[in-house]
């Protein structure tokens, strides 16, 4: 059975906030050109070992580009937190990773 930790509210509060993050900044990347600056289209030569091409990108609108930076920014804030936050120094450094894991995923534990 996996070890169960005793997470400070901040900390859950902080990795709840870096998924929400993560989650939109992936559907807004989904959703802008390929590249954020405007390119032509380019594909692979005929004797490239793997076939690739891009269509030409317009590049970001200015909106979706100050977004993605506003997002990138607090995804570092959140994830330089949770990191550097006081709760792993009570951690032994050898279960500093299954604490982070089950950090990630406290949501999928039962609630006691």
């Amino acid at each position: 059975m996996a070890a169960s930790y005793d997470f400070p509210q901040d900390l859950i509060n902080a990795q709840d906030e870096l998924t929400q993050v993560r989650s939109e900044l992936q559907a807004l990347y989904q959703k802008v050109p390929w590249s954020a600056e405007p390119l032509d289209a380019w594909e692979t030569h005929a004797n490239a070992w793997r076939k690739s091409s891009r269509p030409a990108s317009p590049g970001w609108d200015p909106e979706d580009a100050a977004e993605i930076a506003r997002l990138r920014a607090k995804e570092l804030e959140l994830a330089t937190l949770i990191v550097s936050h006081a709760f792993w120094s009570g951690i032994a450094p050898a279960d500093v990773p299954a604490a982070r894991d089950a950090l990630k995923h406290h949501h999928e534990q039962p609630v006691s």
